[in-house]
């Protein structure tokens, strides 16, 4: 059986059926564009150790570490995949080397550009850009945000749900909206709102419009909801930064105010403290300085 041949049977009988339509066409868009192309014609038992190991050393140069390590998962799972339903005698991909990742550097906005974006939001009478309000304030993810309800959030208790995640798919006829379950237990979850922000919210409510928070009758596209975040930072002379880069101001504004790495890693939806840490740790470093002067003082 030639790869390309078991690949679109592994997606078919093993892939779609076990995971949520986003991760299916994430692995279909890496079997369609960079394995087949490349590998498709082999036949299975032909996948040598030097041949996938060209495949992905061809990659490296063209594409991110991280899409080149997703390929190589896709590969090892299919291949492993294909010796279990006896399509191929063995499989050598546990020698392929992976890319190694660039260490990612965490951005946030700076004090005063943060203090623009919310004096010009909080004037505008533009409803849907609350929503960035709601990310400075909550570290929501932005499909989580356009996924949101206004059943989702509870006044009395000044609490709000995350249940949902929504994002872009496309197929032949063009793009479309997907609303599902997060990606990962750990994303459902309640956050406390600020009393301030529960106010504007009271208030967004009282206009009507819809079921949605921000778009009303229905959720707004993610692409569509990004573009509008790249207009708003050009018009107030922000230098471009990506919408996710909210929820790193968030976290970085939450530790600066001395909220404990447990609390936050529980607001933000991370599986454990360890992945907060790790990924803020520079935003602790003006607190690690205040800390060692004050010790300092004991040296005379």
């Amino acid at each position: 059986m030639k790869y390309q041949d078991w690949l679109g049977e592994w997606l078919a009988v093993c892939v779609r059926p076990t995971v949520k339509q986003r991760t299916y066409e994430k692995y279909e868009r890496i079997c369609r564009l960079k394995l087949v192309p490349v590998l498709g014609n082999y036949e299975l038992d032909e996948l040598s150790p030097s041949v996938l190991q060209r495949c992905i050393a061809d990659m490296v140069p063209s594409f991110s570490a991280i899409t080149v390590n997703i390929a190589v998962s896709v590969l090892k799972s299919s291949l492993k995949k294909a010796v279990a339903y006896g399509h191929a005698a063995r499989e050598f991909s546990g020698v392929i080397s992976r890319p190694r990742a660039p260490e990612q550097k965490v951005e946030c906005f700076t004090r005063e550009e943060q203090k623009k974006l919310e004096a010009y939001i909080l004037k505008s009478d533009r409803k849907k850009l609350v929503g960035v309000l709601l990310c400075l304030y909550t570290g929501l993810r932005i499909g989580e945000l356009l996924a949101l309800t206004w059943d989702d959030i509870d006044f009395a208790a000044g609490v709000l749900s995350v249940t949902r995640s929504c994002h872009d798919g496309w197929s032949e006829a063009g793009f479309y909206q997907i609303v599902e379950a997060p990606k990962t237990g750990s994303s459902t979850r309640l956050i406390p709102l600020p009393k301030q922000l529960l106010c504007i919210l009271k208030r967004l409510k009282k206009e009507g419009g819809g079921p949605y928070v921000i778009g009303g009758k229905d959720p707004t596209p993610v692409r569509s909801y990004q573009r509008t975040f790249e207009l708003l930072q050009k018009k107030l002379h922000i230098p471009h930064r990506r919408f996710h880069v909210l929820r790193h101001t968030f976290a970085t504004r939450a530790l600066e105010c001395g909220m404990d790495v447990k609390t936050l890693s529980e607001i933000l939806g991370h599986k454990n403290p360890t992945v907060t840490l790790n990924r803020y740790v520079h935003s602790l470093m003006e607190h690690k300085q205040q800390m060692m002067n004050r010790l300092g003082k004991f040296l005379q």
